[in-house]
């Protein structure tokens, strides 16, 4: 393969002559072979956005000249427009403070803007540190960009996704909202609701869970960009930082805007802890949605029966006809990754040291998994389950109509204690509840009937 040499502060190092990378980025391959996490597209994405951003910004305080403004406004461009993957090479586990993927994004748009440069017959050349790097240190952009990272993931990725299952399950709550059937708390019967209702209760959590996460991207939109290497701006202009935020915020259409102080925004991730237990939240209540599912569609003919899920694919390999809640399973799994995610990130916050936490990497590399693992989860149980969710309404009305517990509707008639001798009865008779009421000499036939109606008890 055709090779070719560049050059840093250590000397002169090899790299595949197809790849745009430089020194830097090929001194982290060859020093941390390890695993095969890579940083994120959308990481990386979010860095080229601050690139362009700052190129803009060091222009309007004199930093940078036209042509090399535009040259990296040319390199930004391609790189968003582009499948460029194989030119962001690096792992998640390098440096903790992310300068090597910082440089990474440096040295492939000084490659593409010099290449640009070359071709317009302009003699300016754009340099890694001295040009893309102008006013910046890895100290501010990395978690600068790990905030616009979070931020567009959510927007664009989650919530999308989110209000989309929202919407199934508000058309499944007044589509099935006469339905009554039978509660359950604690494994056992309860009293009477609708299916509606209990739906309702699915609806309640998403939207509460959006509304959560909608709140915390009022901490995400904070960038450190100003603050460069320990929070005190050193070698940018003391406007910089807010320029730079007006910028993408034009960009991207969200308000940014840059953090009042910069030494916690270096040193503390807490707005990513707290937009995460928010992701931890939606993923405990998807748990407990896709639990009552599988739970209500269990059986046939020996589980619960009284939902039925669409049968997407054969559910064993010996056992003919068999058909498993697969959707509920794969959104179960991704609720355990994301609360292992939860718990990596905010040990992985709470390890910052002075002016520096060198734990960047692996909490926005865990947060960005967890947004893309419950969007496209969320996506799938929406339209392979939920969507073909149906009420089997035999069973429902079956389990409703022998419940013992619709003796609860009594107990403003003739007590707690009499209610309860009439469910004893009839439980270990195995007899109805009116039989046994009447038997009992507690009321009559006709008084069972006016107030024991599973409808009037919803």
């Amino acid at each position: 393969m055709n090779k070719r040499m560049e050059y840093d502060t250590l000397g002169s190092v090899e790299v595949d002559g197809d790849k745009y990378w430089g020194a830097q980025t090929q001194r982290s391959l060859d020093n941390f072979a390890i695993g095969t996490e890579k940083m994120p597209d959308k990481l990386i994405n979010a860095f080229v956005l601050l690139k362009k951003a700052a190129a803009k910004a060091n222009g309007k305080v004199n930093r940078l000249s036209p042509k090399k403004i535009a040259a990296i406004e040319y390199a930004c461009d391609h790189v968003l427009q582009n499948d460029l993957a194989t030119h962001f090479p690096l792992v998640v586990w390098q440096t903790g403070s992310g300068t090597q993927t910082n440089m990474n994004v440096n040295e492939v748009l000084a490659y593409i803007g010099n290449e640009h440069l070359i071709k317009s017959g302009e003699a300016d050349r754009l340099h890694p540190n001295d040009d893309l790097n102008q006013s910046q240190s890895s100290n501010d952009t990395f978690p600068t960009a790990m905030h616009i990272a979070a931020t567009l993931a959510l927007t664009e990725t989650l919530l999308p996704a989110v209000e989309q299952m929202v919407q199934t399950l508000q058309k499944k709550q007044q589509q099935f909202n006469q339905i009554v059937k039978i509660g359950r708390t604690h494994l056992q019967d309860a009293t009477p609701l609708t299916f509606g209702q209990e739906i309702s209760g699915w609806v309640h959590m998403l939207e509460k869970a959006k509304q959560m996460l909608t709140d915390d991207q009022k901490y995400l939109t904070e960038l450190a960009i100003g603050g460069t290497a320990v929070g005190t701006g050193i070698n940018a202009d003391p406007n910089f930082g807010d320029l730079v935020a007006k910028q993408i915020s034009e960009d991207t259409g969200i308000l940014f805007h840059s953090a009042l102080n910069k030494f916690h925004a270096l040193t503390s991730h807490d707005q990513l802890v707290r937009a995460h237990g928010s992701l931890k939240a939606l993923a405990a209540d998807l748990m407990k949605i896709a639990n009552d599912v599988r739970w209500l569609a269990s059986g046939p003919r020996a589980g619960l029966g009284e939902i039925e899920i669409p049968a997407n694919e054969p559910g064993s390999s010996i056992m003919p006809g068999k058909v498993n809640p697969t959707q509920a399973e794969a959104l179960t799994m991704v609720v355990v990754q994301v609360m292992g995610n939860d718990a990596a990130i905010g040990f992985a916050a709470s390890q910052g040291n002075f002016q520096l936490n060198v734990f960047k990497p692996v909490i926005i590399y865990n947060f960005l998994q967890s947004v893309q693992l419950l969007s496209d989860s969320i996506i799938s149980f929406n339209q392979k389950c939920l969507q073909g969710l149906k009420p089997i309404e035999e069973r429902m009305a079956a389990y409703l109509n022998q419940s013992l517990m619709l003796v609860t509707a009594l107990n403003p008639h003739i007590g707690y204690e009499n209610a309860a001798k009439i469910a004893k009865k009839a439980f270990n008779e195995q007899i109805t509840l009116k039989k046994a009421a009447v038997e009992l000499k507690l009321l009559t036939a006709s008084q069972f009937d006016k107030w024991v109606d599973p409808k009037q008890m919803i």
